[in-house]
């Protein structure tokens, strides 16, 4: 069978990787470089991703991709420590006596919200995706819950649409997040970056016979005669990786649209660390970024040479005007980082970096096949009501399951 997959991140990648060699599959990525999301920088003699990662210790089926590439012994799991930056102070947030000392939360309060996260694992999202995150906080854990802690939250992430975002999503969110011990979380990375999953999975397909064509993106799709044409080449069958409206517009069928929203990320090499030794630090204060993500206090600093740094900020609909040199003049300021201190800056921008898990988003998610084409990615159901690498994963490994299923010439 003849298979055109659209889109080279994670999900079109593993796809191509499952279907090569037992079909003839053509893979198209708009732009230059294959991962999407996990796409990488190369900096001096290393490489960074775009957008900070890391996995969860409940990722079976990443793994086993690890695995099937040879990549699950450079698997590491390291300690990941967050805090709150409120009022130009940083406040830890990982040991019971840092959470005790936290000023912005009753002791009550405080009780409550670690019931929560203890609990959270037991409750089922699903039953959740009508009723939004701001009515379940307030309802469960009291306003003033919400308002010192998740609010603040909620709006750095998805700003005005912080008030139609699905419990579900929420407890989803507590859930993934609640792998600590007594001083932090438990995440996973990959000694040598994300980078060398993408370059191992972009030599598999090419080993087993599949195109990996990059720069060529899709402007034309059209069923034809029980078969699909793909900028004028015929393919038996379709694997769509990117936003269904997107594919709607070049020819794709009708579904429903999902909301997203884009990310503005800006990774920054410094001379010094600059968060107090914390990993994820998200922002109460207002800020041009929602958080800072300092990837050397997770992993060594030794092995780059340097700090690095990523101010993460999400937007809805236009990117907002001149955003390197608002979230870099901010970040100067607010942390005392002198100009010289900063080694270099890049900045990633997409416009469709993930959904937004609004109420009622799971009546939104599309069926894998749609009349003989084929939809996966950050849309699909393993990835609601959060995304992760182990939900992309195990989107590709479905839909290629229903495509293996699919006759020739439909």
């Amino acid at each position: 069978m003849k298979i055109c997959i659209i889109g080279g991140g994670l999900t079109g990648l593993v796809a191509a990787h499952e279907l090569s060699g037992t079909h003839e599959v053509d893979l198209y990525e708009k732009r230059s470089f294959l991962g999407g999301c996990l796409a990488s920088y190369q900096i001096n003699n290393y490489r960074i991703e775009h957008y900070y990662h890391h996995c969860f210790s409940h990722d079976l089926h990443f793994f086993s991709l690890l695995d099937s590439l040879q990549l699950s012994g450079s698997l590491e799991w390291m300690k990941a420590t967050t805090g709150y930056y409120v009022d130009g102070t940083i406040y830890p947030l990982n040991t019971p006596f840092q959470i005790l000392k936290y000023p912005h939360l009753s002791v009550l309060d405080k009780a409550k919200l670690a019931w929560l996260t203890l609990s959270s694992k037991k409750m089922d999202p699903e039953s959740l995706d009508t009723v939004t995150a701001q009515e379940f906080i307030t309802r469960t854990l009291g306003e003033s819950a919400y308002a010192s802690f998740f609010e603040p939250l909620l709006n750095s992430k998805f700003g005005e649409n912080r008030t139609n975002v699905s419990a579900a999503w929420l407890l989803s969110r507590i859930a993934i997040r609640s792998d600590r011990g007594l001083s932090g979380e438990r995440l996973g990375y990959l000694n040598g970056g994300f980078y060398r999953l993408i370059d191992a999975l972009d030599r598999s397909i090419r080993v087993k016979g599949g195109r990996v064509m990059q720069q060529s993106p899709v402007s034309a799709i059209r069923r034809t005669e029980g078969s699909w044409e793909v900028n004028g080449t015929r393919y038996d069958t379709v694997l769509s990786t990117i936003p269904p409206q997107e594919l709607q517009k070049i020819g794709g069928p009708q579904s429903h649209k999902i909301p997203y929203q884009g990310a503005a990320c800006m990774a920054i090499g410094l001379e010094r660390e600059v968060t107090s030794g914390i990993y994820w630090l998200n922002m109460k204060d207002p800020a041009p970024y929602g958080a800072v993500v300092s990837h050397t206090n997770f992993v060594p600093h030794k092995r780059y040479g340097e700090h690095i740094v990523y101010l993460a900020s999400y937007f809805s609909g236009v990117l907002p005007q001149d955003p390197v040199r608002q979230m870099l003049s901010d970040f100067c300021s607010r942390f005392s980082v002198r100009e010289n201190e900063i080694h270099w800056t890049r900045m990633a921008v997409d416009p469709f970096a993930g959904p937004v898990y609004t109420t009622g988003y799971r009546s939104l998610v599309p069926d894998y096949e749609q009349h003989g084409l084929f939809m996966a990615g950050m849309f699909s159901l393993p990835n609601y009501p959060e995304r992760s690498m182990e939900g992309a994963v195990r989107a590709a490994h479905e839909a290629a399951e229903r495509i293996m299923k699919v006759p020739a010439h439909g």
